[in-house]
């Protein structure tokens, strides 16, 4: 998954895609929930189109349910007909997870050893961030876990100690976690809460995107998915290219820092901030879909199109 993650991001930075803007269907009585979709094309190896439709309703969780819910539709590249409809929750959870870790090995090329990283927010995302880690070979000493809802806080700290045998505990105190080595965001953070700088050395996984006040993306060292992307919708960079009326703070991609062409200061904090790219759910859904085939899994639905001939 971390090669298909990584070869996507390359592909993408080669021009190899087509990745337009996401599309946010939001809800005035509902401001914290919204469904968006993401199309996209990739070419390289894939060779597919599609679009990723997910919703993201924080009040799930109070019912015991994942915030987010998504389907993917895969569409042949030949003919524009969709081909498979897969749920994508799943996929969604594991691309993002998975940029989390190809981020992190990228951008602290000297491991983790003798360090600490400490996960804001104790939902899916989180669990997969963690997950994912430790499959790219991410071995902190210790993991500290916040999150407001102390429940969810404690399931993820537990989680990592059974998954992993390593130490994780839970604290309230957020500047605690903000003091960390490595600091993951994974929230569903509307807008910045977080107005305390990071020190040189401190890696920042800002998955969520809108925790981080726009002073403390201008402190740093910022690595995005792509520019474009990342520079909208208010999120934290979008802020700090709104403040300070440029865009000289961001560093590179994450892709050039892959290619080698991007390497970020020692002497600064460096941020990754991931929009989160439509290629990379084409990528690991036509995975998916091939595992899928080899196993027998997939459901034929016999006589789908209406029309197959013209005439």
């Amino acid at each position: 998954m971390l090669g298909i993650v990584s070869d996507a991001y390359r592909a993408h930075e080669s021009g190899d895609s087509v990745n337009p803007d996401s599309y946010f269907l939001r809800f005035p009585e509902k401001p914290d929930s919204r469904i968006i979709a993401l199309p996209a094309f990739l070419g390289a190896d894939v060779q597919l189109a599609g679009i990723k439709w997910i919703a993201s309703f924080p009040g799930n969780t109070r019912r015991g349910a994942p915030r987010a819910s998504a389907v993917l539709l895969l569409n042949d590249y030949e003919t524009g007909y969709p081909i498979a409809c897969l749920e994508a929750a799943n996929i969604s959870a594991a691309r993002t997870a998975a940029s989390a870790a190809v981020a992190a090995t990228a951008l602290r090329p000297d491991g983790f050893a003798g360090t600490r990283i400490a996960v804001v927010g104790g939902g899916v995302i989180a669990r997969n961030i963690c997950d994912y880690l430790n499959v790219a070979g991410c071995a902190p000493d210790a993991y500290l876990v916040h999150d407001l809802d102390e429940a969810s806080g404690q399931a993820l700290a537990e989680h990592v100690r059974t998954t992993q045998n390593r130490p994780a505990t839970f604290t309230a105190d957020l500047d605690a976690a903000l003091g960390a080595d490595t600091v993951v965001f994974a929230t569903t953070a509307l807008e910045p809460y977080v107005s305390t700088p990071f020190k040189p050395g401190q890696l920042v996984l800002n998955i969520s995107l809108r925790d981080l006040a726009p002073e403390v993306v201008l402190g740093a060292d910022n690595i995005l998915d792509d520019v474009e992307h990342c520079l909208k919708a208010q999120t934290s960079p979008h802020l700090a290219e709104q403040l300070s009326g440029s865009r000289e703070f961001v560093t590179g991609t994450l892709a050039g820092v892959l290619n080698g062409e991007v390497t970020p200061s020692p002497d600064r904090p460096v941020i990754f901030s991931p929009f989160g790219l439509g290629v990379l759910d084409l990528a690991v859904g036509a995975f998916v879909l091939g595992e899928a085939r080899k196993d027998g899994s997939t459901i034929e639905v016999p006589n789908f199109f209406g029309e197959t001939r013209r005439w």
